[in-house]
């Protein structure tokens, strides 16, 4: 690797120790024994995190092979609810429930009661049953974007897309219909 056209050169202190880093048994670089102990941590971390993983998605698949047995399901369809209960659980990044998110951790920053909330929203123009039409999942009017902004103190425009974008798969989806990639649908949507 060279900086300005000049090799870089590998700097060591003498007076410090160095410590080899291995991967797959082979060689690939020198650490101090702080910044050692610091990878270290971090692998570890990684290594209770994916433990931890593994762990919730046993349980939810015994979760969801016994509610399919009580309710007299087809097991074959265990992947299939799995798949639904963690597209559910995942934070939603477009769409009403997107924003529906968006409200409710405006009222855990304002840290008021749902009551106080409504009458909160209802001060920027947006009406009890309109706030309740959005936590219902039902689609968000543009009229009501302009009180949404002031609420959530988000441009319009960072509202829209958030209302109106595409999810990863959806995107996916679209993209394999269309016989394109994702990245130049993705471009044509910004354009």
């Amino acid at each position: 690797m060279r900086r300005h056209n000049q090799p870089l050169r590998l700097q060591l202190n003498h007076y410090r120790s160095y410590i080899a880093i291995s991967y797959e048994d082979i060689e690939v670089g020198f650490c101090t024994p702080e910044f050692a102990a610091k990878i270290v941590e971090t692998f570890n971390e990684h290594e209770k995190l994916h433990e931890e993983n593994e762990t919730i998605y046993k349980a939810l698949k015994m979760a969801c092979l016994d509610l399919l047995r009580q309710a007299g399901g087809n097991v074959n369809q265990l992947n299939k609810r799995m798949k639904h209960y963690m597209d559910s659980a995942k934070r939603p990044d477009h769409g009403t429930r997107a924003i529906a998110l968006l409200l409710r951790e405006r009222q855990q920053e304002l840290d008021v009661s749902n009551r106080e909330f409504v009458r909160f929203c209802y001060s920027y123009k947006l009406t009890p049953q309109e706030l309740k039409d959005i936590f219902e999942g039902k689609d968000v009017a543009d009229n009501q974007l302009r009180s949404l902004s002031r609420i959530l103190g988000k441009s319009i425009d960072e509202l829209i897309e958030i209302r109106d974008g595409f999810s990863d798969s959806e995107m996916h989806s679209l993209a394999r219909i269309l016989g394109t990639s994702n990245e130049e649908l993705a471009q044509l949507f910004k354009n």
